[in-house]
């Protein structure tokens, strides 16, 4: 029932329930999978997303080249094609589809079931990245038949409002944002830790079988129709026409509607329908000669810049902006767009009053490309000295492209910094959104993230948009969040390079917060997953003596500071697991649980550090690096005996 439901939701785009509807179900799942193990089946929804991260993507080797196309750049060069093709075979047709921008994958189904899915690499040999795949929920595990053997060609993209929310996020956080939705599906798909892939919201179109058993496809329009019929998601709007006239009318009705999609395209592919034509057709060394992929040409526009704007983030971060007359690109009005740091200013020598080239790049985030005519300055723009907005003198950190500013006391930064310990991964106070953070603020109200835990309802009723409803509401979501867990306080701090996941392995590692303060950069460094910046980072941040005087004011407010372990005997104590191989009864997430409960740790990789390999059947790489080591490897049998 919900593999139906979540079809209808994430493949026909057309859903039959609610999504809260579809929660509860899912709920009840859960509940009934816990209550009964034995009923877990491999295309369960409950089993798309989860698992220990991994420690390097395996490789596949394919029998079928994941081949690339030949690139035209006008309508003659599409007519060329097609008049190739008619003069070597008789009364061809052609498949004509949008062309996805997006990341290049296999996916490789045996008797209907999901095996495998891997990247394109370099066509015959790519990367295993089947855990990241299956938290794409349009994704089947399952197809209609039992189909003994399938491989079809895809491409993962990032839906354009889910590329907006991440970079809106990662300049919040003064992380270096991704510069197109193709980088950032790329970037999504490769992650470690198949959690932070499902958070990335990724989707996927099919257009192509690689090879099949047990049916016979003989044009490629007929093979669309029928993985579609399979429940896989497939290209949109793919059209077969007869001539050269039907393929520009499709491209140029492609074009204008490009910008509204939800999904980014870059161009248009034209394949020919037949099979055996295309036999005939043959091939290049490098591209097929029965299909061509025809690109869009960038739309590029000059504007004059007016401005330069600077920001300065939450960890003294200070960003120049472009700020320039309005332009209409893809589909919608641009005025702004940021010019990252002072390299890459000098590198394009742009300075105020210039007309400059701007872009989007992947048809949705502003970038400047160049200065097509100077203006009356000729010197190139430089960073200020000192901070915009306080005035401090501005650093630069050996090794890194941004200027910062280092007083902790300035307004921009204490803005920002309030905003991120209130946000919904952090401290989760609802109601305290930016607006309200600045509106305090320049009441002064507040002046520190502490500050929050002295206000009263009488502080806000006079305030501009407050009421007694919404003051108490925000005065109760202030103090409910003193209860939540350490691991969301220490997010909430804001220490550079320290995310949700680091801020968690920080708290099972130490227990309490005080023990974090007082740790050592080595012995943070120790922990599974951390490195030595990482640990620096922390070491550092802890040293500061705002971040002292920050902390003992939480501690006043009673703040919780102490990490709720689920540990229930140290049995396993100081013990590092590897766990490789489908074991007998156990999966691999309860065995994690157990010998977390036992004060032991998991890991997902082979190291000098591991102390047991618990192997089960089909241990492959993992196994054997074991036994190069003389790490001791036990069996399910063992593990259950040791744990008695």
């Amino acid at each position: 029932m919900l593999n139906l439901h979540g079809h209808k939701y994430y493949v026909e785009d057309n859903p039959e329930i609610s999504d809260y509807d579809y929660d509860m179900l899912q709920q009840k799942l859960k509940k009934l999978e816990a209550d009964f193990p034995e009923l877990i089946r491999p295309d369960s929804p409950t089993q798309r997303v989860g698992g220990a991260p991994i420690s390097d993507f395996k490789k596949v080797t394919r029998l079928v080249q994941m081949g690339s196309l030949n690139d035209v750049f006008s309508i003659d060069e599409v007519k060329d094609f097609v008049n190739k093709v008619c003069s070597a075979v008789d009364n061809p047709k052609f498949v004509v589809e949008p062309k996805i921008d997006g990341l290049s994958v296999s996916l490789e189904y045996e008797n209907g079931d999901f095996v495998r899915g891997s990247t394109r690499g370099e066509g015959f040999i790519g990367e295993d990245v089947t855990s990241n795949l299956k938290t794409i929920f349009s994704i089947p595990m399952k197809l209609k038949d039992n189909i003994p053997s399938l491989e079809v060609r895809g491409e993962v993209y990032m839906p354009r409002k889910v590329f907006l929310e991440l970079v809106e996020q990662q300049e919040k956080n003064d992380e270096q944002p991704f510069k197109n939705p193709r980088n950032a599906a790329a970037g999504s798909l490769r992650q470690k830790d198949p959690r932070i892939s499902a958070k990335r919201k990724l989707d996927i179109f099919l257009f192509n079988i690689q090879q099949i058993d047990g049916v016979t496809i003989t044009s490629h329009k007929q093979s669309l129709d029928f993985i579609k019929e399979q429940g896989l998601k497939v290209i949109p709007e793919y059209t077969l026409v007869t001539n050269a006239s039907e393929i520009e009318d499709i491209i140029n009705n492609i074009e204008k509607k490009r910008f509204n999609l939800p999904y980014g395209i870059d161009g248009v592919v034209i394949k020919v329908d037949d099979f055996n034509q295309r036999q005939a057709l043959g091939a290049t060394s490098k591209t097929p000669r029965w299909a061509v992929a025809y690109k869009f040409p960038p739309e590029e526009k000059e504007t004059v810049l007016l401005d330069i704007e600077l920001n300065v983030g939450r960890t003294g971060a200070i960003t120049p902006v472009a700020i320039f007359e309005p332009i209409s690109l893809a589909g919608t009005s641009v005025s702004r767009a940021v010019l990252h740091n002072q390299d890459y200013i000098n590198e394009r020598q742009i300075s105020i009053g210039d007309t400059i080239v701007v872009r989007k790049a992947g048809d949705i985030i502003p970038e400047v490309l160049s200065v097509s005519k100077k203006g009356e300055n000729t010197d190139t723009y430089q960073l200020p000295k000192a901070c915009p907005v306080c005035g401090t003198p501005v650093d630069r950190n050996l090794g890194e492209a941004a200027i910062r500013c280092p007083n902790v006391d300035c307004p921009s930064q204490i803005s920002r910094s309030i905003i991120h310990f209130a946000s919904k991964g952090a401290m989760n106070i609802n109601g305290l959104g930016p607006a309200i953070v600045n509106t305090l603020i320049n009441n002064k109200l507040i002046k520190s993230v502490g500050d929050l835990y002295d206000l009263t309802v009488e502080n806000l009723i006079n305030l501009e948009n407050f009421k007694e409803k919404s003051a108490n509401n925000l005065i109760n979501a202030i103090n409910s969040s003193k209860s939540n867990s350490l691991d969301r306080l220490v997010f909430a701090l804001g220490i550079k390079n320290i995310g949700q996941s680091s801020s968690k392995l920080l708290c099972e590692e130490f227990g309490d917060l005080d023990n974090i303060v007082f740790a050592t950069a080595d012995q943070i460094a120790q922990i599974e997953g951390f490195g030595d910046i990482m640990a620096q980072s922390v070491y550092t941040a802890f040293r500061e003596p705002h971040m002292l005087n920050l902390i003992k004011k939480l501690e006043e407010h009673e703040l919780n500071t102490k990490y709720e372990s689920k540990v229930k005997s140290d049995k396993l104590e100081d013990m590092i697991f590897v766990l490789t191989g489908n074991l007998p009864t156990l999966k691999r997430d309860e065995a994690k649980k157990i010998i977390e409960s036992l004060g032991g740790k998991t890991s997902s990789s082979v190291s000098k550090k591991t102390s047991i390999v618990l192997a089960g059947e089909k241990a492959g790489s993992k196994l054997a690096k074991a036994e190069q080591l003389g790490i001791k490897i036990i069996s399910e049998e063992e593990f259950l005996e040791m744990i008695k």
